[in-house]
């Protein structure tokens, strides 16, 4: 999900201060993936199977709406095989709030969280055995 090229103003005595749709989204999928058991971003369904998103994309997997004073957030991710979603979600919704809002001073209404799929171990590759000695 892209965000909106909209940008948040606010005046002070100096000026105004003017905060990017794409900065809040940054800030937001930073703070999603510290969670543990979250393995990465999703940027959607690609032929009924999620997309994970690496690193440089982070604000791919993630939709905002910012006003002047307030913003919602929308994160789309896959999480890791075996960990409590709703626990996880919890987690990602606390986070990512408190960054925006320690960041940006903006007041956080909404963060949704939508888990797009799920991400097994990988096996331990065997030793190759063979048949002719």
């Amino acid at each position: 999900m892209e965000t909106k090229d909209k940008i948040e103003h606010q005046s002070s005595e100096l000026g105004s201060i003017r905060i990017a749709d794409e900065v809040v989204a940054i800030i937001a999928g930073l703070a999603a993936t510290e969670i543990k058991g979250v393995a990465g971003m999703s940027g959607g369904l690609a032929g009924g199977i999620a997309e994970m998103l690496g690193r440089k994309n982070l604000s791919k997997g993630v939709k905002v709406e910012v006003g002047e004073k307030e913003t919602a957030v929308d994160l789309f991710v896959i999480v890791e095989y075996g960990v409590r979603v709703p626990d996880v979600a919890i987690q990602i919704q606390e986070n990512v709030k408190r960054a925006i809002e320690s960041m940006t001073g903006l007041i956080v209404v909404e963060v949704n969280v939508h888990i797009q799929g799920v991400v097994f171990p990988n096996p331990e590759p065997k030793e190759e055995e063979h048949r002719v000695r």
